[in-house]
Protein backbone atom coordinates (compact mmCIF):
# COMPACT_ATOMS: atom_id res chain seq x y z
CA UNK A 1 0.00 0.00 0.00
CA UNK A 2 1.40 3.24 -0.90
CA UNK A 3 1.51 5.89 2.48
CA UNK A 4 -0.99 8.78 2.07
CA UNK A 5 1.24 11.60 3.76
CA UNK A 6 0.82 15.11 5.03
CA UNK A 7 3.28 17.50 6.49
CA UNK A 8 2.39 20.57 8.46
CA UNK A 9 5.30 23.11 8.42
CA UNK A 10 5.80 26.81 9.38
CA UNK A 11 8.69 28.29 6.59
CA UNK A 12 10.70 29.72 9.45
CA UNK A 13 11.64 26.62 11.81
CA UNK A 14 15.02 24.85 10.95
CA UNK A 15 13.58 22.00 12.77
CA UNK A 16 10.65 21.70 10.04
CA UNK A 17 12.91 22.21 7.42
CA UNK A 18 15.64 19.30 8.53
CA UNK A 19 12.57 17.04 8.94
CA UNK A 20 11.09 17.78 5.13
CA UNK A 21 14.54 17.33 3.78
CA UNK A 22 14.35 13.71 5.18
CA UNK A 23 10.44 12.85 4.13
CA UNK A 24 11.30 14.23 0.76
CA UNK A 25 14.33 11.73 0.48
CA UNK A 26 11.69 8.94 1.60
CA UNK A 27 8.98 10.33 -0.65
CA UNK A 28 11.44 9.61 -3.59
CA UNK A 29 12.78 5.92 -2.27
CA UNK A 30 9.30 5.46 -1.78
CA UNK A 31 7.40 6.73 -4.69
CA UNK A 32 5.06 8.68 -2.88
CA UNK A 33 3.56 12.41 -2.78
CA UNK A 34 3.08 14.03 0.31
CA UNK A 35 0.75 17.12 0.23
CA UNK A 36 1.92 19.93 1.71
CA UNK A 37 0.24 22.25 4.41
CA UNK A 38 1.29 25.70 6.35
CA UNK A 39 1.04 25.84 9.86
CA UNK A 40 1.91 28.92 12.39
CA UNK A 41 4.44 29.51 14.60
CA UNK A 42 2.84 32.75 15.71
CA UNK A 43 -1.00 31.20 15.88
CA UNK A 44 0.43 28.65 18.25
CA UNK A 45 2.07 30.57 20.49
CA UNK A 46 -0.65 33.19 20.65
CA UNK A 47 -1.50 34.68 24.18
CA UNK A 48 1.52 32.78 26.06
CA UNK A 49 4.31 34.51 27.37
CA UNK A 50 7.50 34.37 25.76
CA UNK A 51 10.96 35.79 25.58
CA UNK A 52 11.53 39.31 23.89
CA UNK A 53 13.68 37.26 21.59
CA UNK A 54 11.27 34.96 20.08
CA UNK A 55 8.27 37.80 20.22
CA UNK A 56 10.37 39.66 18.09
CA UNK A 57 10.77 36.60 15.97
CA UNK A 58 6.97 35.63 15.02
CA UNK A 59 6.09 38.43 12.92
CA UNK A 60 8.52 37.61 10.32
CA UNK A 61 7.53 34.01 10.91
CA UNK A 62 3.92 35.10 10.17
CA UNK A 63 5.01 36.93 6.90
CA UNK A 64 6.25 33.88 4.74
CA UNK A 65 2.91 31.83 6.23
CA UNK A 66 1.01 34.74 5.02
CA UNK A 67 2.61 34.17 1.84
CA UNK A 68 2.26 30.65 1.69
CA UNK A 69 -1.05 30.34 2.49
CA UNK A 70 -1.67 32.82 -0.60
CA UNK A 71 0.05 30.61 -2.28
CA UNK A 72 -1.98 27.70 -1.76
CA UNK A 73 -5.57 29.62 -2.22
CA UNK A 74 -4.10 31.12 -5.39
CA UNK A 75 -1.73 28.51 -6.98
CA UNK A 76 -2.41 25.21 -5.84
CA UNK A 77 -0.92 22.64 -3.82
CA UNK A 78 2.02 22.00 -6.18
CA UNK A 79 3.03 25.83 -5.60
CA UNK A 80 3.21 25.14 -1.62
CA UNK A 81 5.72 23.22 -1.60
CA UNK A 82 7.82 25.25 -4.33
CA UNK A 83 7.62 27.95 -2.35
CA UNK A 84 8.36 26.61 1.04
CA UNK A 85 11.48 25.25 -0.58
CA UNK A 86 12.26 28.46 -1.87
CA UNK A 87 11.97 30.20 1.43
CA UNK A 88 13.61 27.82 3.31
CA UNK A 89 16.96 27.89 1.21
CA UNK A 90 17.12 31.03 1.71
CA UNK A 91 16.12 31.47 5.67
CA UNK A 92 17.64 27.84 7.09
CA UNK A 93 21.31 27.10 4.60
CA UNK A 94 21.22 30.37 3.34
CA UNK A 95 20.76 31.90 6.74
CA UNK A 96 19.09 35.12 5.67
CA UNK A 97 16.55 36.50 8.61
CA UNK A 98 15.20 39.76 6.51
CA UNK A 99 12.19 39.24 4.71
CA UNK A 100 12.50 42.08 2.75
CA UNK A 101 15.56 40.18 0.87
CA UNK A 102 14.36 36.59 1.70
CA UNK A 103 10.69 37.22 -0.06
CA UNK A 104 11.78 38.67 -3.19
CA UNK A 105 14.37 35.96 -3.89
CA UNK A 106 11.74 32.87 -2.88
CA UNK A 107 8.91 34.65 -5.45
CA UNK A 108 11.94 35.14 -8.29
CA UNK A 109 13.11 31.57 -7.98
CA UNK A 110 9.28 30.06 -8.10
CA UNK A 111 8.39 32.57 -10.82
CA UNK A 112 5.62 34.71 -8.88
CA UNK A 113 5.68 38.63 -9.98
CA UNK A 114 7.36 40.77 -6.95
CA UNK A 115 3.84 42.02 -6.47
CA UNK A 116 2.89 38.59 -4.90
CA UNK A 117 4.90 39.90 -1.74
CA UNK A 118 1.91 41.94 -0.68
CA UNK A 119 0.43 38.92 0.89
CA UNK A 120 3.17 38.67 3.89
CA UNK A 121 1.48 41.31 5.47
CA UNK A 122 -2.23 40.94 4.35
CA UNK A 123 -4.63 38.95 6.61
CA UNK A 124 -6.42 38.11 3.32
CA UNK A 125 -6.05 34.31 3.62
CA UNK A 126 -5.41 34.44 7.39
CA UNK A 127 -8.80 32.19 7.90
CA UNK A 128 -7.51 29.56 5.53
CA UNK A 129 -3.91 29.72 6.92
CA UNK A 130 -5.59 29.07 10.31
CA UNK A 131 -7.73 26.19 9.78
CA UNK A 132 -4.62 24.40 7.64
CA UNK A 133 -3.22 25.20 11.31
CA UNK A 134 -5.69 23.89 13.08
CA UNK A 135 -5.94 21.01 10.89
CA UNK A 136 -2.42 19.98 11.83
CA UNK A 137 -2.21 20.84 15.66
CA UNK A 138 -5.29 18.94 16.45
CA UNK A 139 -4.51 15.88 15.51
CA UNK A 140 -1.13 16.03 17.72
CA UNK A 141 -2.46 18.13 20.86
CA UNK A 142 -1.32 22.31 21.81
CA UNK A 143 1.57 21.42 23.33
CA UNK A 144 4.27 20.41 20.54
CA UNK A 145 4.77 22.36 17.52
CA UNK A 146 5.97 21.92 13.77
CA UNK A 147 6.78 19.88 11.80
CA UNK A 148 3.58 17.82 11.82
CA UNK A 149 2.92 14.33 10.07
CA UNK A 150 0.52 12.37 9.46
CA UNK A 151 0.45 8.65 7.82
CA UNK A 152 -2.02 7.08 6.38
CA UNK A 153 -4.06 9.28 8.84
CA UNK A 154 -1.81 8.42 12.06
CA UNK A 155 -0.75 11.91 12.79
CA UNK A 156 2.57 13.18 15.30
CA UNK A 157 4.82 15.61 15.99
CA UNK A 158 8.44 15.48 14.61
CA UNK A 159 10.98 13.75 14.55
CA UNK A 160 13.56 16.09 15.54
CA UNK A 161 16.54 15.70 13.64
CA UNK A 162 19.92 16.64 12.55
CA UNK A 163 20.94 16.06 9.84
CA UNK A 164 18.54 14.92 7.83
CA UNK A 165 19.63 10.97 7.13
CA UNK A 166 19.69 10.14 3.04
CA UNK A 167 19.63 6.27 1.62
CA UNK A 168 18.98 3.02 3.29
CA UNK A 169 19.25 5.57 6.86
CA UNK A 170 16.40 7.45 5.46
CA UNK A 171 14.19 4.67 5.21
CA UNK A 172 14.84 2.98 8.67
CA UNK A 173 14.10 6.16 10.79
CA UNK A 174 10.85 6.48 8.37
CA UNK A 175 9.92 3.03 9.26
CA UNK A 176 10.45 3.28 12.81
CA UNK A 177 8.62 6.58 13.11
CA UNK A 178 5.74 5.04 11.71
CA UNK A 179 5.59 2.13 13.53
CA UNK A 180 5.71 4.00 16.76
CA UNK A 181 3.32 6.38 16.00
CA UNK A 182 0.96 4.04 14.43
CA UNK A 183 0.85 2.48 18.05
CA UNK A 184 -2.73 4.05 19.77
CA UNK A 185 -0.79 4.13 23.27
CA UNK A 186 2.57 5.42 22.05
CA UNK A 187 2.87 9.33 23.01
CA UNK A 188 5.98 10.30 23.91
CA UNK A 189 10.11 9.92 22.80
CA UNK A 190 12.60 12.42 23.71
CA UNK A 191 16.25 13.05 24.57
CA UNK A 192 17.77 16.34 25.08
CA UNK A 193 19.17 17.61 21.68
CA UNK A 194 23.27 18.25 21.23
CA UNK A 195 23.63 19.94 17.67
CA UNK A 196 21.81 22.48 16.12
CA UNK A 197 20.37 21.88 12.53
CA UNK A 198 23.05 20.90 9.85
CA UNK A 199 22.33 22.40 7.07
CA UNK A 200 25.06 21.60 4.70
CA UNK A 201 25.50 17.44 5.11
CA UNK A 202 23.08 14.60 5.13
CA UNK A 203 24.07 11.37 6.75
CA UNK A 204 23.55 8.72 3.80
CA UNK A 205 24.41 4.87 3.90
CA UNK A 206 25.33 4.66 0.41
Amino acid sequence: MTDSVDFWFDPSCPWAWMTSRWVDEVARLRGFDVTWHVMSLAVLNEDRELSEHYAQFLPRALKYTRLVAAASELHGQSMVKALYDALGTQIHPGGNSNPDEVIPAALAAVGLPSSFATFADSDEYDAQMRASHFDGINRVGQDVGTPVIAVNGVAFFGPVISPAPLGDEALKLWDGVVALASYDGFFELKRSRTREPIFADAVSTK
